[in-house]
């Protein structure tokens, strides 16, 4: 068995499976928790429930004008990094015949040169995201070892990426044979490490985000604070 032989099947499954099972398992241990009943009686005009905690995940989505403008400046790169992401792992033409082969579902592409676009933009992104952190003494105090780990780990499929890319995207799905396999494996590992990293470091956040937001909407607005 090859390498790439191996990133496409056995790796692949473990990878698909960590992350699948060690999500539920991390999102099950969140929310079965044990919690305290709340017994004081909501403030007068206090919304339903899950109208504040939607409002909270709501006005999550940006920063309020008095936090300034690291703080907006902070929510602009995020969005940025997430939809090149986004746009990069849903767009590009062989990343969608690779889903279609995993899980059967496929839709058109974008143009090649928004794949570029957005995989620089992305780049650029983790590198401004990577240098605030460090030289803020306030972020600096709050990171730890998991934050690192966590930025090199999304990175690096990224890069691998580019670092496969050699030709347009339609003459690579028009040949039934890879050229450059051992590139192409690594590749698909770094991406396999990632699905593996997730359950266990702070890229949970991707679903936790909407539970700790809505939470504190909850209580917030049970209080009549509104958020």
């Amino acid at each position: 068995m090859d390498l790439l032989t191996f990133a496409r099947g056995p790796a692949l499954v473990v990878s698909l499976a960590v992350f699948v099972l060690g999500s539920l398992w991390h999102l099950a241990g969140v929310l079965l928790r044990p919690r305290m009943p709340d017994l004081s009686p909501a403030r007068q005009g206090a919304p339903e429930k899950w109208l504040g905690a939607l409002r909270a995940v709501k006005h999550g989505l940006w920063p309020r004008k008095e936090f300034g403008q690291a703080a907006l400046g902070s929510t602009i790169n995020g969005y940025v990094f997430h939809i090149g992401l986004a746009l990069v792992f849903f767009g590009y033409a062989p990343h969608i015949a690779f889903i279609r082969r995993v899980i059967g579902l496929s839709w058109p592409a974008l143009p090649d040169l928004v794949m570029y676009l957005a995989a620089g933009a992305s780049i650029v992104s983790l590198l401004l995201a990577l240098g605030s952190r460090l030289l803020n003494p306030v972020l600096g105090k709050i990171s730890n070892l998991d934050d690192i780990i966590t930025w090199a780990i999304v990175i690096l499929p990224i890069l691998t990426g580019m670092a496969v890319v050699a030709e347009p995207s339609a003459a690579v799905l028009s040949r039934d044979r890879v050229i450059y396999p051992v590139p192409l494996a690594i590749h698909l590992l770094t991406l396999e490490l990632l699905l593996i990293w997730f359950p266990f470091g702070k890229l949970m956040h991707a679903f936790l985000f909407v539970f700790s937001r809505g939470a504190t909407g909850l209580r917030f607005s049970h209080r009549g604070v509104e958020v």
